[in-house]
């Protein structure tokens, strides 16, 4: 018989899953200890627009089952906790006296904090299952007997077979969409899956320079423009700030996302001048153009939620920097006739609370591989943005 373990749960679990509770204390095997400055940090985070609803869940739990948890008590509260609660929560652990007591946090800096002061700790596991999943699975099989839905395979004259919902076929010819030539085979087969009708979910995966945006922007503009097969286009963006939130800066919410999507605009600027797209601009001639909200829209995460979105064509760009629970509510947002492309890099996570495992784009291509309308794909080639963008990748800055 396993013997009961001293589980004390940081905030960061809680927001990645409000199930770890239980998960963690496995019916009654193991005993479940919160700090109060956990509490305080989950109390600090109600307001805020990406976390709250999580929040609620979290705070929910706790307040219906309060015999699956004990509360570390404190004598003392600092007015500034939001800037020690790390330091609180380890202090809170030390005073417990507990026997053998387990830190569960996902806060790499943490981990090591609570090893300077002699505290055993550990990942929360159901938060990182696999590693890289999004680098790991390419996209690209090695023989037949591993095929699984809309997969490739290098054929023995070097073309790919495309193992898609329609049987099997050889990509030997060239895409060209919306006057965009693609630099490599692989942004070739990247525009053979954003514009499959079969395909509703496509994510990528490539560091900077590949062309990941830049692609499914064209592939939406032909899908809208040409193909009229959606009726708008949507960029989501999760908004990881640095320095001065979002919700102070004045202004409408076009003009507080503008620095962060800001290279959008430039990207269509630049599809624009390659084939004109001037319906998704009110006056296609001022400078900037003003996007028509009727054709195009930029939205923060935040926005989506409570959303039905139909009819469009979906970017979801740095989707490694969102969560597994804000996927699953931006995700189930798409009713019918939504083209949804997925886009990151899990080298480049910001977010505090994920890494290059445990992230978005990872618990996406791990839950919806195979399925028939979901493909992934890992972008590669020596061309890219441009030779320093090149020079970076293959010296390894």
């Amino acid at each position: 018989m396993s013997q009961s373990k001293n589980y004390i749960v940081d905030t960061n679990v809680l927001l990645d899953d409000p199930e770890a509770l239980f998960k963690l204390r496995n019916g009654s095997e193991n005993h479940i200890f919160i700090p109060y400055h956990v509490l305080l940090e989950l109390d600090k985070f109600k307001k805020d627009p990406r976390l709250g609803h999580i929040v609620a869940k979290v705070v929910e739990h706790l307040s219906e089952h309060p015999d699956q948890f004990t509360v570390l008590r404190t004598d003392q509260v600092s007015p500034s906790f939001h800037q020690q609660v790390d330091s609180h929560i380890l202090q809170e652990i030390q005073n417990s006296r507990l026997d053998t007591p387990i830190l569960v946090t996902n806060d790499k800096v943490m981990q090591l904090q609570a090893s300077l002061r002699g505290i055993r700790s550990e990942n929360f596991k159901d938060s990182a299952p696999f590693k890289s999943e999004a680098e790991h699975v390419t996209g690209f099989v090695a023989s037949p007997k591993e095929a699984f839905a809309n997969c490739f395979m290098w054929n023995d004259t070097g073309k790919p077979v495309f193992f898609g919902n329609g049987g099997e076929k050889t990509i030997d010819y060239q895409h060209k969409i919306w006057n965009v030539t693609p630099r490599n085979v692989y942004q070739n087969l990247a525009l053979e899956l954003m514009t499959d009708p079969t395909i509703n979910v496509v994510s990528m995966q490539s560091e900077a320079g590949y062309g990941k945006s830049y692609l499914a922007l064209a592939s939406a503009l032909y899908l809208l423009l040409e193909k009229k097969t959606v009726e708008k286009i949507y960029v989501v963006k999760p908004m990881v700030e640095i320095g001065q939130k979002m919700g102070y800066l004045p202004g409408s919410v076009d003009e507080k996302m503008e620095p962060y999507t800001r290279y959008v605009v430039d990207l269509l600027l630049k599809l624009h001048k390659t084939r004109p797209a001037n319906r998704i601009f009110i006056d296609a001639e001022q400078h900037p153009p003003q996007l028509n909200p009727m054709r195009f829209e930029l939205l923060p995460l935040t926005y989506i939620r409570g959303m039905n979105i139909e009819n469009a064509v979906v970017i979801i760009d740095e989707i490694q920097n969102m969560t597994r629970g804000e996927c699953r509510t931006l995700l189930s947002r798409m009713g019918e006739g939504v083209k949804c492309f997925c886009l990151g890099d899990t080298h480049q996570v910001d977010h505090p609370y994920l890494n290059a495992e445990n992230n978005g784009l990872n618990w996406l291509v791990n839950k919806f591989k195979g399925n028939r309308i979901y493909a992934h794909l890992v972008l590669k080639g020596d061309r890219s943005r441009g030779p320093i963008t090149d020079l970076v990748i293959k010296s390894g800055l």
